[in-house]
């Protein structure tokens, strides 16, 4: 092997185990939140935002960082997103309260966002045009690998140690990836100039908390609450400023006018919306692995699996399939799939029957990783090289993006249906007054997990607690209707928009 390929392939290893530290942090999270809420009395709400802060911290900064890779070297702002992110997961170990844990995954989104533009650029940069459908399929495909691991993992360390070992787990994981960064010296990565503008980053950062914020809380406020309103329209009215103090820029935080490219712009509308759609699996599912079907945390993290090793095969498929044929038929094909998984798993969530939702959820794998590799190499292909950091950046800015809005808003929907069905539950109820008066706390009870309410409502009637699983469940199927049929949209979208072929120069 010629020293210029040991070099990028040692590359490859380091990046990819950056990314494999990411991902298992999404999967381990997920299986343990039903533990988090029961042992630190999370609220609904809380819970969403354990989620949700995370990805909201790195939607509004990873563009930033992108910028920052791109003038003080892409290998020093990774490292120091490791280390950043490795302190947060400690920390989200040792929290002792709801508050506590949600401001160190603010921590880890800020971690992540620094290390996900350097390292995706770094593997773009080491490869070929004609190898980077390949080297992208490994990148992501063998991380998806460890986030296969990642439920399993969680499950076990939740059920048999403790849901904190979740997240120290990341400790070596990072020292890991420091260490094979260090092996593997990626070339390419010095200062290319340019400076950060505060008043640009804090634009953005204003804008995108108050409009996300908005949306989580529309379903607490009301959606024509005064409040909701004007957290969304300030957000709003702050990111049009900001898109247009960035067009006029000679040196913006964001090169917007990336979006001039019809092939760039139709990648990241794409990749927006199966993350819009992805975080709904990510955790609604997990949630109704455990409570509906009374898995335990490790039989949840089997449970999703199927779904994590579908994603892993069709990922190194996709990646060789795009080096022949170009973007637009596995896009196409992968966004189909995950629209069918959704519409397929949600009509039998009610009957809590495991096998016949899982058809669907291996369908929705299948999708996942025939899109996702493909559209964001295509994505960073487009861009030159000299923009490629902040192309990346505004890759990741839209995923994460699709992802916060989309555990806003199917999170905003699932609570609205569910209080719904409590309403239903409690109107129904036939027993005498005094037990009817207690059933609306007993009922938020039990939806948190609370083994003294569920105790309580099987004593008042047999039947309030199935009442309650159905109810969920419907609530969650609502969910996973327009989950899929968003990604239908991007769907026809790019039916229409995307290029088709190969591409054979940059830019």
């Amino acid at each position: 092997m010629k020293r210029e390929d040991s070099h990028k392939w040692f590359t490859l290893v380091a990046m990819t185990g950056s990314l494999s530290m990411i991902l298992i942090d999404q999967t381990v999270v997920s299986v343990a939140l039903p533990k988090i809420q029961s042992d630190l009395a999370v609220s609904q709400n809380g819970l969403e935002w354990i989620v949700n802060a995370y990805v909201l911290a790195l939607a509004v900064t990873v563009a930033l960082c992108g910028k920052i890779g791109d003038i003080f070297g892409r290998v020093r702002a990774f490292v120091a997103g490791v280390v950043i992110f490795a302190a947060a997961s400690a920390l989200c170990g040792l929290a002792p309260n709801e508050w506590m844990i949600i401001a160190a995954r603010v921590l880890q989104g800020l971690g992540a966002a620094l290390m996900l533009p350097s390292s995706a650029a770094i593997v773009i940069e080491s490869f070929d045009i004609r190898e980077r459908g390949k080297a992208m399929a490994i990148y992501a495909g063998v991380a998806q690998a460890f986030l296969a691991l990642g439920p399993l993992l969680g499950g076990f360390l939740t059920e048999y140690l403790s849901w904190r070992w979740v997240f120290w787990i990341n400790l070596p994981v990072g020292a890991l990836a420091v260490i094979m960064t260090w092996i593997s010296r990626p070339a390419g990565t010095e200062s290319k100039g340019g400076k950060v503008r505060p008043a640009y980053a804090l634009l953005l950062m204003l804008g995108m908390f108050a409009f996300v914020f908005g949306l989580q809380q529309g379903h607490l406020w009301g959606w024509t609450s005064p409040l909701t309103l004007g957290f969304l329209a300030c957000g709003l009215v702050l990111l049009e400023i900001f898109s247009f103090i960035q067009l006029k820029s000679d040196d913006p935080l964001i090169e917007l006018r990336l979006f001039r490219n019809t092939a760039f712009a139709i990648d990241c509308v794409l990749l927006f919306c199966i993350q819009f759609a992805m975080i709904s699996l990510i955790v609604f599912g997990a949630i109704f692995l455990q409570k509906n079907l009374g898995f335990t945390p490790l039989e949840a993290g089997l449970g999703i699996m199927p779904i994590i090793f579908a994603v892993v095969i069709m990922s190194q498929v996709s990646g060789r399939l795009f080096d022949r044929v170009g973007v637009k038929v596995p896009a196409l094909a992968g966004a189909f799939l995950i629209a069918a998984g959704f519409f397929l798993q949600a009509p039998f969530l009610e009957g809590g029957d495991f096998i016949k939702i899982l058809p669907g959820m291996i369908l929705l794998g299948f999708g996942i990783g025939l899109v996702m590799v493909p559209t964001n190499t295509d994505a960073l292909n487009r861009a030159a090289s000299e923009y490629r950091g902040q192309a990346s950046g505004v890759v990741q800015t839209m995923r994460q993006i699709g992802a916060t809005v989309g555990l806003a808003s199917i999170g905003g929907l699932v609570a609205t249906v569910q209080k719904g069905e409590v309403s239903k539950i409690i109107s129904g109820f036939g027993g005498p007054d005094g037990a009817r008066e207690r059933l609306a706390p007993l009922l938020d009870g039990a939806l948190k997990g609370q083994g003294g309410a569920i105790g309580e409502l099987t004593a008042i009637s047999p039947a309030l607690m199935p009442e309650l699983h159905a109810g969920v469940a419907r609530s969650i199927a609502a969910g996973y209707y327009f989950a899929g049929g968003v990604v239908l949209a991007a769907f026809f979208l790019a039916l229409v928009f995307m290029r088709t072929g190969t591409q054979k120069e940059d830019g």
